[in-house]
């Protein structure tokens, strides 16, 4: 740290809280604090310091809190990712593979009834997907923005139309330093949030538009392998959207349409987002709220309940990707999550359960319970 620095930020530091010890170490300037209500002052302290190019990091040792300021050093972002065309050729990517899924689906559910024109229905199809994944983005940025973090454009993740689902979702990157445990709450709880709300509308109105087969229609048609059976799990909210409309547990079967499946991808991804593992949405929630051992435990554990759904591929990368990276931790890591946040996140775990990939006779069940 360079010397015409330190006294500038010494008397910040001292304006702002009750120093009582300073010392000065090879790389960081240490202060004790006397302080009992710190949070809004860190808050203030650590964003004036990011303008100046210094963090700070607040610590909880045995004889008090210290503050610990250093130089900034900035992540070097990948090439790729710093161009600003980068998110826009991505976002034409997965445009052009979600067209191409869903012409293919909706040629392939015509050859049993017909539901439309194919490039009519793909396009329906990609803006109810792509509607999802976006809104979904957008609640990150908006919640980033109300707390002065500045983000990226999000960036598509192009996947395998036809053969599997067309994107993997989207991720944004922050620009800024989270740096309590209430921002890194805010920002990975709207996403979710945004994106499920329409992820809902499209369920209902692919429901409502869904078209059902006669059992004897369906037998001959899953004989002649035209109809293949959906073994993929349904969500409770999915099931919920075809009762809503008499078209659950009637005898009756009911086509995936495109926009059926784009539900079922916005459920599933937000099922994945709201699991409390890793870095993921839910991961950044629960480890705001458990502390990093006993969210270290709430990622096994949402490991394996991926195993127990068969979704192998996505409990072995949440493996592969905490191992190689942990998870986020804000600068002030001692200031507790707010009572009404904590009320949140047991809504969190009721939505993650209604946006699971269940098997299709256990959300039958269920429902059943409490639809007449």
């Amino acid at each position: 740290m360079e010397e015409n620095s330190h006294e500038e930020i010494i008397s910040l530091v001292n304006s702002i809280f009750d120093v009582n010890n300073f010392e000065k170490t090879q790389f960081a300037l240490e202060f004790r604090i006397n302080d009992l209500e710190f949070k809004s002052k860190f808050e203030e302290l650590a964003r004036k310091l990011e303008n100046l190019g210094f963090v700070c990091k607040l610590e909880k040792m045995d004889d008090g809190k210290y503050i610990i300021v250093q130089k900034f050093a900035a992540k070097k972002q990948r090439k790729w990712m710093s161009t600003a065309w980068t998110p826009r050729i991505l976002f034409a990517v997965v445009i052009s593979f979600v067209m191409i899924d869903g012409y293919y689906r909706t040629s392939g559910t015509n050859s049993i009834v017909e539901i439309g024109d194919p490039l009519e229905m793909a396009a329906i199809y990609t803006l109810s997907l792509l509607g999802i994944l976006g809104i979904h983005e957008l609640g990150h940025i908006i919640a980033a923005k109300a707390h002065g973090l500045k983000t990226t454009w999000p960036y598509f993740i192009p996947g395998l139309p036809v053969i599997g689902i067309p994107t993997f979702g989207a991720f944004i990157q922050s620009k800024g330093l989270t740096i309590n445990r209430e921002i890194l709450f805010d920002v990975a709880i709207a996403g979710p949030i945004a994106g499920l709300v329409i992820a809902v509308i499209v369920s209902i109105y692919g429901a409502y538009t869904a078209p059902i087969l006669e059992p004897e229609i369906a037998a001959g048609l899953f004989e002649e392998s035209r109809l293949i059976e959906w073994n993929q799990g349904e969500p409770l909210l999915m099931t919920a959207s075809l009762a809503l409309f008499g078209k659950g547990g009637t005898g009756y079967e009911v086509i995936m349409t495109p926009v059926m499946f784009a539900a079922w991808i916005g459920f599933l991804i937000t099922f994945l987002n709201l699991l409390p593992a890793w870095q993921l949405d839910g991961g950044h929630m629960a480890r705001t709220l458990l502390g990093p051992k006993l969210h270290r435990y709430a990622t096994y554990g949402s490991m394996a309940i991926l195993v127990l759904l068969n979704y192998w591929l996505m409990a072995i990368l949440i493996l592969v990707m905490s191992s190689r990276n942990p998870s986020a931790t804000p600068l002030d890591d001692i200031s507790p999550l707010s009572r009404n946040r904590k009320i949140a996140y047991i809504g969190i775990i009721g939505l993650a359960i209604l946006c699971a990939p269940l098997p299709s006779d256990f959300s039958l069940n269920f429902l059943s319970d409490f639809l007449p």
